[in-house]
């Protein structure tokens, strides 16, 4: 079967086939076009040749690798009350970090305004050329747009073209997607390549949801897959949502709703990453109300596992501490089916998932056979 010579890459970056040999068993090429096409990839910075692999006799064959030095990706992660950027390069390797407090509800201009100084700032730490810019958000993206649709906690975000505003400052194409998306997608590609479903939850001032399954983000049908903390629980008719709504999951158990209701106890807090200081420091109230909190997720997670059949659940953001998955864990296991969960990991989540997902993000559209075909 025909192969081009971005089809060869791909061969060469799943490992599937990494010297001439190789290439030419699997697709069938003469030897002449293969090296045609081969020596366009090289000559393009894609690939390099060299060292040998194992031999069991005649002379060893070189080995194709991906370059994934000749270029870096910039990447940023923007949350409710701050946000990280970084430069990486296509391996995902961080060559340069910056994070600060930055509030979402100040609106694209200030946000983006910032982040751009920080991939300015780090670009000559980086001296390669930028192949594209991945952000990560806290709202709803309808697949394949740079900008978000009718945020509940993203005042003046809604349809701001966010492409527009950082592409052509850096000369790359800019992917926009949800943060829970991309926390799943950067746990997956790093920490369980070979689960085949995999959910990522994301407990922090507000709740979101990830999914990747067979390998890639499932959306939905506009980006609105896994939008969980909009379930509405029916014994909290008093709890009003950002979205308008009453009892939705995040007005209930978020971060948010913790943070007023340790208020209201004396206790001043204002978001997530500030409930979740009070229950690192052992506060007892906070502990509480973090257990309970978990418990009312588990609830709507019990649903979730029944119907996805994950092997990975990954309970992430602020609120992921021992005391809140555990009450996730407890109601989970009670109410979902055992069919569903006898083979069922729930773990927490470690920091910068969503960055590693918008490397990947960035790095599989942009390197795809067909971006690449295009550009040779």
């Amino acid at each position: 079967m025909p192969a081009s010579a971005g089809e060869l890459l791909q061969l060469v970056r799943n490992g599937r086939a990494t010297t001439r040999k190789a290439l030419l068993t699997s697709t069938g090429l003469s030897r002449t076009t293969l090296t045609a096409r081969l020596d366009r990839l090289l000559g393009a910075g894609l690939l390099t040749e060299g060292g040998h692999e194992d031999s069991t006799g005649g002379r060893p064959a070189r080995q194709l690798r991906f370059d994934d030095r000749h270029a870096v990706v910039l990447v940023a992660s923007i949350d409710t009350m701050h946000a990280e950027a970084a430069v990486t390069d296509l391996a995902g390797r961080r060559l340069a970090h910056r994070a600060g407090e930055l509030r979402v509800a100040d609106g694209p201009e200030v946000v983006l305004g910032r982040i751009a100084e920080w991939f300015e700032a780090m670009l000559p730490e980086a001296g390669r050329p930028v192949c594209g810019i991945g952000i990560s958000v806290p709202g709803p993206v309808e697949p394949g747009r740079a900008y978000v649709t009718q945020p509940p906690i993203m005042p003046g975000w809604d349809a701001f073209p966010i492409d527009t505003h950082l592409g052509p400052r850096f000369n790359a194409p800019v992917l926009v997607d949800n943060d829970a998306n991309l926390m799943a997608l950067g746990e997956h590609r790093a920490r369980y390549p070979d689960s085949k479903a995999l959910v990522v939850v994301k407990a922090s001032t507000g709740i979101g949801a990830g999914l990747v399954i067979g390998g890639d983000v499932y959306r939905g049908s506009d980006g609105g897959a896994g939008d969980i903390g909009h379930v509405r629980l029916p014994d909290h008719p008093d709890a009003r949502c950002l979205c308008g709504s009453t009892g939705c999951l995040a007005a209930v158990a978020g971060g948010g709703a913790l943070a007023a209701k340790l208020t209201g106890m004396g206790l001043p807090t204002t978001s997530g990453s500030g409930v979740r200081r009070r229950t690192d420091a052992g506060e007892p109230a906070a502990v509480r109300l973090a257990e309970e909190a978990g418990r009312q997720v588990g609830e709507v997670l019990a649903t979730l596992v029944c119907v996805v059949n994950p092997g990975v659940l990954v309970v992430a953001g602020d609120l992921a501490e021992p005391h809140f998955v555990a009450g996730v864990r407890e109601v989970l296991y009670r109410r979902a089916l055992p069919r569903s969960t006898r083979n069922l990991r729930v773990e927490i989540g470690g920091r910068g998932q969503a960055i590693d997902g918008a490397v990947a993000m960035v790095v599989e559209a942009e390197f795809s056979a067909a971006a690449v075909d295009k550009r040779l």
